[in-house]
């Protein structure tokens, strides 16, 4: 399944227990779009936060966001991997 990096901006002095929350809004919702939120970071000086999901299509990721309350258009598939 592919898997995707989003941006959101706007974010400046969210705490942890902010970002925590606001991926779990994702992951309660996720399955009615196919998609799994795997990990979220914060850099609260700049207001950036990066989800990485894997899921049927960017679209997929973005509605999800979107119903959580949280949009984002910034949105990235990440075709290429290496460990």
């Amino acid at each position: 399944m592919p898997k995707f990096m989003d941006v959101h901006s706007g974010f400046v002095g969210v705490t942890e227990e902010q970002l925590r929350e606001a991926h779990e809004r994702d992951l309660a919702i996720e399955d009615s779009e196919g998609v799994h939120f795997e990990r979220a970071w914060l850099d609260p000086d700049s207001g950036k936060v990066f989800c990485l999901s894997s899921g049927p299509s960017k679209e997929a990721v973005l509605r999800v966001h979107e119903k959580a309350g949280h949009p984002t258009t910034e949105i990235y598939e990440l075709p290429v991997e290496v460990e």
